[in-house]
């Protein structure tokens, strides 16, 4: 038996906390809950994400991927591209899970954190 309902809360290290909340914020379009000069909270659907300079050097490593749902991965590839965003590949297909696709395509923040974009499409059947 689990007693995890769902993923509430996850957290990126960071450099500056600064230059890290205008990228979440203004480019990504993030919803800005709450920060100081150490951390920054976003809602990305019902989801906190953290932003934060590691305290101490054992919190200091890279993070986990965090792949952000769309509805429309190329109309968000070309919007956040239109915003300066470099990405690492243009958006592929990665696998099938039932019924849908999953296509995803890979950036970088403005700290060096890789991230994604994923959509589920319906799958094509030959």
């Amino acid at each position: 038996m689990s007693f995890i309902r769902k993923l509430g809360q996850a957290a990126l290290p960071v450099r500056d906390v600064s230059r890290a909340e205008a990228f979440y914020r203004d480019v990504l379009g993030l919803f800005h809950l709450w920060s100081n000069q150490h951390m920054a909270f976003f809602d990305c659907g019902g989801t906190r994400l953290m932003l934060e300079v590691p305290e101490k050097p054992e919190f200091d490593h890279p993070g986990s991927v965090l792949y952000f749902d769309v509805d429309s991965l190329d109309e968000a590839v070309a919007e956040y591209t239109a915003k300066g965003v470099t990405f690492v590949e243009p958006p592929h297909h990665i696998g099938d899970l039932g019924n849908v696709s999953v296509w995803v395509a890979f950036f970088r923040d403005s700290e060096g954190n890789l991230l994604a974009l994923q959509e589920e499409r319906p799958r094509q059947t030959p």
